[in-house]
């Protein structure tokens, strides 16, 4: 019985086959990771689209807070009181009320006739620094 022999491929490995399977193996993962990078660019794009229907900026926020801060301006449209949700008018101002997304971020809504419009969410620190009135030490 003749022995086999290792042949040389083109792309320089050796092996006993028809084709490289060593090259085989790396296009089909390279193709693999390409299906993955294609697949989280589409849905950083479709994530991007979400933001134009908002109707205040979430853009800077984590996602977690932004899915939140969305049930709730759903629940305020759906017309749901704001203590629903946990929010309290300020001390100072009784027309802004701050409802907490989250342990650290706050909408500030205003009251325009018994419906809450939001403005903005801000984590928990900037919202002690804008809160008008606030005292800073």
């Amino acid at each position: 019985m003749p022995r086999r022999r290792k042949k040389t491929f083109p792309c320089g490995h050796k092996g006993y086959g028809q084709v490289c399977h060593r090259c085989a193996q790396a296009k089909v993962l390279e193709t693999q990771k390409e299906q993955v990078r294609a697949k989280k660019q589409r849905e950083k794009r479709e994530w991007e689209a979400t933001f134009d229907n908002d109707p205040i900026d979430l853009r800077t926020l984590p996602p977690h807070v932004v899915t939140k801060a969305r049930d709730i301006i759903a629940g305020l449209n759906d017309d749901r009181n704001y203590r629903d949700f946990g929010g309290k008018r300020l001390r100072h101002n009784r027309q802004i009320i701050s409802i907490p997304i989250t342990r650290n971020y706050r909408m500030i809504c205003h009251d325009n006739g018994g419906v809450a419009i939001p403005q903005s969410v801000l984590s928990h620190e900037a919202y002690n620094v804008k809160k008008p009135g606030a005292r800073s030490i």
